[in-house]
């Protein structure tokens, strides 16, 4: 049975571990394990036979705004419904903040366009929310404002956004 719950520390090597082959080809940028450690409490995992098979993570952006970041599976449990399930519970996560808006940069364009992700060519943030945005050091942002100093991070994936 498929459980979804909020990471724990102890959860950081395996998530790590799950992440490898997708960093490995470059489908994921790799975290330092420090890093992972202090977002925790961002992510949450996907539990099936007491085995994490996959997790994901929420970054509050902005008043209405939050990334999915990282939504990955186990690669001997795909298409088992799993990374719907752990979208799901990252967006009830954002409306229950009073998140309006959920963005997320990914390759997987077919996965979140049917999960009702439109493809995004603009920043849909207004003049003053951009300047408060620019001045954040956090490259996800950098990502979502689609900032020069990320383009080689971004290469090949898609901007996309869905409205709660």
């Amino acid at each position: 049975m498929l459980q979804i719950r909020s990471a724990k520390t102890s959860d950081v090597p395996v998530i790590s571990k799950v992440a490898l082959p997708l960093v490995e080809s470059r489908v994921l940028l790799g975290k330092e394990l420090v890093e992972a450690y202090g977002a925790i409490q961002e992510f949450i995992v996907a539990e099936k036979d007491d085995k994490v098979v996959g997790f994901g993570a929420l970054h509050v952006m902005w008043e209405d705004l939050a990334e999915v970041r990282t939504l990955v599976v186990d690669e001997g449990s795909k298409r088992q419904g799993i990374g719907r399930a752990l979208l799901a519970e990252l967006e009830q996560r954002a409306e229950d903040l009073g998140i309006k808006r959920v963005f997320c940069l990914t390759f997987e364009k077919e996965f979140f366009g049917a999960n009702g992700y439109q493809v995004i060519s603009d920043v849909p943030v207004d003049p003053e929310t951009y300047a408060e945005l620019v001045r954040s050091h956090d490259d996800g942002v950098a990502e979502f404002l689609d900032l020069a100093r990320v383009k080689q991070n971004t290469l090949g994936n898609s901007r996309m956004l869905k409205h709660l």
